[in-house]
């Protein structure tokens, strides 16, 4: 019964986030929720100005329900499942998706209110950001799934005591700004993180983390579906609403399995195009005005060297595929 439900979450997050997109995105246009594309961005990028932004309404709205619609299919055939320590972090990844959801819709509205690609000031999504992670990490405490444990390579098993929660705030933060990051082009993010959701659901099912893999599960569909009107070319953007989402997710499930270190292998691709724009930014301030890369995040280096965004999105969806199955095979190695 428990492998249906996870194909219910997942038929279902694919079949409402590709039809949802029927509703949501035309209801975007018509409120002329556009998106304002930078100006330091890609000269071509020009012509995808106007395109409605916050489309990642469509998996945000999907996967909850495909969630809802697993969860009450256990009702009766497994509803231990639903009370246990397990069931309750299911809760606590979805808090962290839907509370940086949350300061991206907030960030998205702002933009497409005032028709400037800057919405929140920085110093209010920081500020945001750490009271979310606050109340993330408070709440694995209340659930007594926090620990300062984590599984190192060569290392194994390692107490990093007080020093694990001011790593633990770098992380969060960093791995929600760093998808939306990469929510740059037509499909990019969407595709690279389906890749994540899947290692996800590979490892919550082999740990037993069922309810976790019931999330990964519908995300994973809901973003097939959304691939409908976020593949080049884009119908939608997921906007920061979407890419925060994102982001709380990869963050809320990792830390919700007590597994920080797998971000590392499952949000890999995000970590490179982060590492490239403060690479980028450190070289031009020490030259002096010099650029290390044609134009960051890298996905654009790319982009100015003639690739097409379709390629990209596959180039990068394979490399995260790559680092994936290096999470799965240090998993196997340390944790099974």
């Amino acid at each position: 019964m428990a492998r249906y439900a996870l194909i219910l979450a997942a038929f279902a997050g694919f079949v409402l986030s590709a039809v949802s997109g029927i509703v949501i995105v035309p209801f975007l246009h018509k409120l002329h929720f556009g998106q304002t594309i930078k100006e330091i961005g890609p000269t071509w990028h020009n012509k995808k100005q106007g395109t409605p932004t916050m489309g990642g309404l469509c998996f945000i709205f999907a996967s909850t329900v495909a969630v809802a619609l697993a969860t009450l299919s256990l009702l009766h055939s497994a509803p231990e499942l639903l009370g246990s320590p397990t069931a309750r972090s299911l809760y606590i990844a979805m808090f962290s998706a839907f509370a940086f959801g949350m300061v991206g819709f907030l960030d998205d509205f702002i933009k497409v209110v005032k028709k400037r690609n800057l919405g929140l000031r920085a110093m209010q999504k920081i500020a945001a950001q750490l009271l979310i992670t606050t109340a993330l990490l408070f709440a694995l405490h209340m659930n007594g799934t926090l620990t300062t444990f984590v599984t190192l390579p060569g290392l194994g098993y390692v107490d990093l005591g007080l020093l694990y929660f001011p790593l633990s705030y770098g992380l969060i933060i960093g791995i929600v700004n760093a998808v939306n990051l990469t929510d740059g082009i037509d499909g990019l993010c969407s595709c690279v993180t389906f890749v994540s959701m899947m290692g996800f659901l590979t490892l919550t099912s082999l740990l037993g983390e069922f309810n976790l893999s019931i999330f990964a599960a519908a995300m994973a569909g809901a973003l097939t579906g959304f691939l409908f009107w976020n593949f080049y070319p884009a119908k939608t953007f997921m906007g920061d609403t979407g890419s925060m989402f994102l982001g709380g997710t990869v963050a809320g499930i990792a830390y919700a399995m007590g597994r920080p270190e797998l971000i590392f292998f499952f949000g890999a691709v995000y970590i490179w195009e982060a590492a490239t724009v403060v690479i980028q930014v450190a070289y031009f301030k020490l030259t002096h005005g010099k650029r290390l890369f044609k134009m960051t995040p890298i996905h654009h280096a790319f982009e100015m060297r003639g690739w097409s965004e379709v390629k990209i999105d596959c180039v990068f969806s394979f490399i995260a595929f790559g680092a994936a199955a290096l999470g799965v095979l240090f998993a196997y190695v340390y944790y099974l």
